[in-house]
């Protein structure tokens, strides 16, 4: 009794913590070539300058190319640019739905050196996932500034399947 018990727990273990219809479409259409053509912050005036996922200057970032892979979940942006670090930057991603039958969706960015392991890694970004379609993608980033929510927001477009 008790190993049938144990498998039905293990089983439904397994069920719970896997990803949604929903969550596996979005994931497919993250797959391919992107470009991040924009950086705005709304509701904030004047000049700002931030550094995105403790890497380089938003301006380091604008028309740099990212790649996702939805079979595994991994990816690269490269980033290039007079006085940026350019270079490829290896990291891996998933999609999450914030709450149940909410329709928001999270993204997770987790940057990862060659050959290192993802799990030993306890660092990582969560993303509001704003809207995504075949051609077009947004995400937010809220983060702190003065102790204010200050909000970063980025667009991209596909160029390739």
């Amino acid at each position: 009794m008790k190993k049938i018990f144990s498998v039905v727990a293990v089983c439904l273990l397994f069920v719970s913590c896997g990803t949604t219809k929903i969550e596996r479409q979005a994931e497919r259409t993250f797959s391919g070539d992107w470009t991040l053509t924009n950086i705005s912050y709304p509701n904030s005036s004047g000049f700002v300058d931030v550094t995105l996922f403790q890497d380089a200057s938003a301006n380091c970032f604008r028309n740099s190319s990212w790649n996702f892979i939805n079979n595994n979940n991994k990816g690269t942006y490269t980033l290039s640019g007079a006085n940026c670090m350019s270079g490829t930057r290896n990291f891996v991603w998933a999609v999450q739905e914030e709450t149940p039958d909410s329709g928001l969706y999270d993204f997770t960015l987790k940057p990862v050196a060659e050959g290192e392991n993802a799990r030993k890694i306890n660092t990582g970004f969560r993303l509001n996932l704003v809207s995504l379609t075949e051609t077009n993608m947004v995400w937010e980033q809220t983060v702190t500034y003065e102790g204010q929510p200050f909000t970063i927001r980025m667009s991209f477009i596909k160029s390739s399947y």
